[in-house]
């Protein structure tokens, strides 16, 4: 498959009400794994390849050896494949640009691109984003390459126990609208679990929805139903398995 046919193939698999599940791994055996299961694409979670060497999430795993892992992976599938490439290793629009063109000589068909001010406060202003996202798309642009950018809100995952998420739609869909007119291809709402603003923000929004789950498949159909374009398991695949190591090592020893 070349990475043109990839590329159109990974776009064409978000469909809302009929979406594209991906079962996030962390490195090129489990990506095989995913693979053999019957995966239609490959995308890994930031969270599991930097607990897989041993670091934090939160760009705490050097640039170097995030993309040799997503080198190693490539390698191993003919799947198209798409990177958690948190908030691009950068704040500003030039040096996310220097990191996208490292990202995409890979071979990557996707991304996802966060809003959130990775081991600072808050999030990014719309308007920071946007330059951000439209640095991505440009650098895309100019490698003539087809990449689906994963605009990813972490509106409601940054906000505390005591917020109504409720309260945070009106925001969330005046991002998604931004972000599509800087490029975006999908938008990401990780943590938001309320049925109902889920269905409120597929309606709302233009581009395909992703949404996060963790454990019940039976979760696939019901949200497909809401509108949901695209449903991932974030770190839950990880955690559960190297739950099981620890707890079989721990029998043993």
């Amino acid at each position: 498959m070349t990475l043109q046919t990839k590329a159109q193939t990974f776009q064409s698999l978000h469909v809302p009400g009929d979406p594209l599940v991906l079962y996030n791994i962390w490195d090129a055996g489990s990506a095989v794994a995913v693979a053999r299961a019957g995966a239609k694409a490959i995308a890994t979670g930031s969270w599991s390849v930097a607990a897989a060497q041993g670091y934090a999430d939160g760009e705490e795993m050097p640039l170097d050896d995030a993309l040799a892992v997503v080198a190693r992976i490539l390698a191993r599938t003919d799947l198209p494949v798409t990177m958690d490439f948190e908030g691009g290793y950068a704040s500003g629009p030039t040096a996310v640009s220097v990191n996208i063109r490292r990202l995409l000589a890979l071979g990557v068909v996707g991304l996802n691109f966060e809003d959130q001010v990775v081991s600072g406060p808050g999030l990014y202003s719309i308007e920071d984003q946007v330059a951000r996202l439209r640095a991505v798309r440009l650098t895309a642009d100019e490698l003539e390459r087809q990449v689906f950018i994963n605009a990813r809100t972490d509106l409601f995952l940054k906000a505390g126990p005591e917020v109504d998420h409720a309260s945070l739609v009106e925001e969330a869909i005046a991002r998604a609208a931004a972000y599509a007119a800087a490029g975006a291809d999908g938008f990401f709402v990780p943590e938001l679990k309320d049925r109902a603003l889920i269905r409120q923000i597929c309606d709302a929004v233009t581009l395909p929805v992703n949404v996060m789950v963790s454990g019940d498949p039976a979760q696939v159909r019901e949200l497909a139903q809401l509108g949901v374009a695209r449903i991932s398991l974030g770190p839950a695949p990880y955690i559960a398995l190297s739950t099981t190591l620890e707890q079989n090592a721990r029998a043993f020893l």
